[in-house]
């Protein structure tokens, strides 16, 4: 198949003029959350302990009677920006995805250099440390999630890779119109939850309503497409956010010029709790 081009989308910030509309795009239903490239404004920045000339987009996180496996950053870190102790959470696992700029990673006494595309699977406990030591802003996304351990099942190790190492891997029977970069293949199970990159290539689609336990945060990287969420169809572009409940029935079809793609979360590959927070038990 085709590779895409690795352009990936990066909020710039900054506000809209007085002239415009406030009527938006921006959709928030019990089913699932729209967050359209327009509300990544400064006013909606925030910024992080721990990190030196750096703010953030928080675009999930846990809420009860939501999504509550994740959360997920849009970054942005300025010229010697970065930080020396960046998770503060005991038990957090993590994975970085880079879109804009180029950054430094100290990974467990390794060093790597991530430029947009890179990819970095951080294990909970692990040392990590990240820079910007250009002159020009680095913009990434950061996912978030408590590791569960399983019986038998050894906890996973760090490591970094990109996009442009890894081939996509189409789907049966769509002649590589919907494809798949596994950054973690689907069997392995010490890993509980995967953050890939999706693409469709124009007319591709998802052919009927996925309806499943897995929680996602969608991410638009480059192109527009249509995309079901529950019972509506949306219109979506790259800088646009999905955030889609368990069981959010969804579906999609490619319908810009160029190809579609999207940074993908789902929660996998662990039993349902049947105690304890987000269970019916106690």
């Amino acid at each position: 198949m085709t590779r895409a081009p690795n352009r990936y989308y990066a909020p710039p910030g900054g506000l809209p003029p007085q002239t415009a509309l406030m009527t938006g795009r921006a959709i928030f239903t019990d089913a699932y959350c729209f967050i359209p490239k327009g509300c990544f404004s400064d006013i909606v920045t925030s910024v992080l302990p721990g990190w030196t000339n750096t703010r953030m987009w928080l675009i999930a996180r846990p809420m009860s009677g939501f999504s509550e496996t994740f959360s997920q950053y849009v970054m942005e870190v300025g010229p010697k920006g970065g930080s020396d102790a960046p998770e503060p959470e005991a038990g957090a696992e993590g994975v970085i995805f880079v879109t804009e700029g180029e950054l430094w990673l100290s990974l467990d006494g390794q060093e790597h250099d991530l430029g947009p595309g890179g990819y970095a699977y951080i294990p909970a406990g692990a040392r990590w440390r990240l820079k910007n030591a250009k002159k020009q802003p680095a913009r990434f996304h950061w996912v978030r999630k408590l590791y569960e351990p399983a019986p038998g099942v050894a906890a996973p190790e760090a490591f970094v890779t990109s996009d442009q190492d890894l081939s996509p891997i189409a789907m049966p029977d769509t002649e590589g119109r919907w494809a798949t970069t596994r950054f973690v293949e689907p069997d392995d199970l010490r890993h509980d939850m995967h953050v890939n990159i999706v693409t469709f290539q124009p007319g591709g689609v998802i052919p009927f309503e996925e309806t499943h336990v897995m929680e996602h945060g969608l991410y638009v990287l480059e192109g527009k497409a249509v995309y079901k969420l529950n019972q509506d169809w949306v219109e979506v572009e790259a800088g646009d956010f999905m955030w889609l409940r368990a069981y959010c029935p969804q579906a999609c079809y490619a319908a810009g010029p160029g190809c579609f793609r999207y940074l993908l979360y789902k929660d996998v590959n662990r039993h349902a709790k049947l105690r304890g927070t987000g269970a019916f038990g106690r």
